[in-house]
Order: C-alpha cells, then structure tokens, then sequence
C-alpha cells in the first residue's frame, strides 16, 4: 500500500472562483514561509488537495501565480500601514499630523519586512512599475497601495506647509528608497542579526531624517 501520510487528499468539489482562492491562499502561505522562490504551482495543488492540471485552469504559469501572491502581499503591507496611520488622531495641529502620517507609514513598512519577510520579498519580486498601478488586488481597505498610502502622507505635508510645493515632485522616491534599503539591511544584509530593540531605534532615526531631508 502506497504511504499517502501528510498528503492532502485530492479532491474536485471546489466551485470555480473556490479554488482559485484556495489556490492563491495556498501560495501566500508559501511565500509567508519561503518568500518568492517557494511558490511554484506543483507545491500550491498539493497543498490545496487537487490535481496539479487544475491549477492551470486559473493560472496560465506560475510567473502568473506569482503575480496573484505577490498581490495579495502588497494588499497585506498596504493593511499593516493603515492600520499605523489608524492610531493616529487628526485632530490638533496638521503639521504634527502630516508629520505622523509619513513616520507611521515608514514604520509599518519597516515593521512588516521584519515580521512578514517572505510576504515582503514576494511584495518586491518583480521590477513592475507602481506609480499608476490601480490594480484593487494590491490595495489595502482605502483602495490604496502601498505607494499611493506613501504619496497621501506626502500630500499631507505639502497641505500642512512642512514641505514645499517645488520639492514633493518624486518625493516618494526619496522615502522609499531610503526606508526599503533599511529594511534590506535589516532582513538580508548586517543589521539582521541587531536587537528588534536596535533596529526600532535605527528606524525612528531613518524617518527622522527622512522627513527633514525632504
């Protein structure tokens, strides 16, 4: 008798937009564990019990997979920022608004690449472009991605005086780079092995420093 222990029975019960979901569920949870290069459909059809043909009648490839999952990780990082900004009160001073929308928003970000790390390497897979990105996939409860979360903080300075009109153009580039390379640093490069203790200090100085450097 063949040992099927560990193995998910297959079964071919699932509504049409059911195992898709259950598919791409399944290819979250292994980029969660194993970031992008552990999503691959043979894997994503075992774990969701059917026959690995029936993957393709959702997923043409599993670059077209990885799209589906790398999706949904930047939905769950735009999710981790609106949850940030959500403990922010605007009431009092806009500027002192402005300025904690854009340190919540960096802090999230960098919060997220510590404690998702497979998610945030999936989020950052592929060199797709996201200035006009308007795909609801990849949005978090507002509608927007993490991008366009960066950009509102940024907005919020200009209206609020902190930052000049003639210097938001590209701003958010400026941000991103800065707070994704220590992110970087922190889950691939020399600054992994820090205290989380360390690395919140680091942050809070990065975004500091950020925010007066813009």
């Amino acid at each position: 008798m063949a040992d099927t222990a560990g193995r998910p029975s297959t079964r071919d019960t699932y509504r049409h937009g059911d195992l898709r979901r259950t598919l791409l569920e399944a290819g979250v949870q292994l980029a969660r564990d194993g970031g992008p290069d552990a999503v691959v459909l043979r894997e994503v059809t075992r774990q969701a019990g059917v026959v690995p043909n029936a993957a393709y009648r959702h997923f043409a490839s599993r670059d077209d997979l990885l799209q589906g999952v790398r999706a949904a990780a930047l939905s769950a990082l735009a999710v981790a920022m609106e949850a940030e900004l959500d403990l922010l009160s605007p009431s009092g001073d806009p500027a002192d608004y402005a300025r904690a929308s854009l340190r919540a928003v960096g802090a999230a970000y960098l919060r997220f690449a510590r404690t998702e790390t497979g998610l945030f390497r999936t989020a950052f897979a592929t060199p797709d472009r996201v200035e006009h990105d308007s795909d609801p996939a990849k949005a978090g409860r507002s509608g927007l991605n993490p991008f366009q979360l960066l950009g509102v903080a940024l907005d919020r300075l200009v209206q609020a005086d902190v930052l000049p009109v003639r210097r938001r153009a590209g701003a958010e580039y400026l941000a991103w780079s800065a707070v994704h390379g220590l992110a970087m640093l922190a889950i691939e490069g020399p600054l992994r092995r820090f205290d989380p203790a360390e690395l919140d200090a680091i942050g809070l100085r990065l975004l500091a420093m950020v925010e007066k450097g813009l």
